[in-house]
């Protein structure tokens, strides 16, 4: 079975199985707050970077 078919097919199941895995780690490397401090950052980042996409704020600065 080619790949791609196979991914579009398990979409979801292996982006939450991959995101599991990436939580895990950083728990276990890091502890419990510290992988709060990074998930939150990360979740501000996101956040950051889609209003300024929306807003077209840094589309000037090219």
């Amino acid at each position: 079975m080619d790949f791609i078919k196979l991914f579009k097919q398990y979409r979801y199941p292996i982006i939450g199985g991959l995101t599991g895995l990436l939580l895990a780690l950083l728990l276990v490397n890091y502890g419990l707050l510290k992988t709060l401090v990074i998930l939150i950052f990360v979740t501000a980042g996101v956040y950051a970077s889609a209003y300024l996409k929306k807003t077209g704020l840094l589309d000037n600065l090219k």
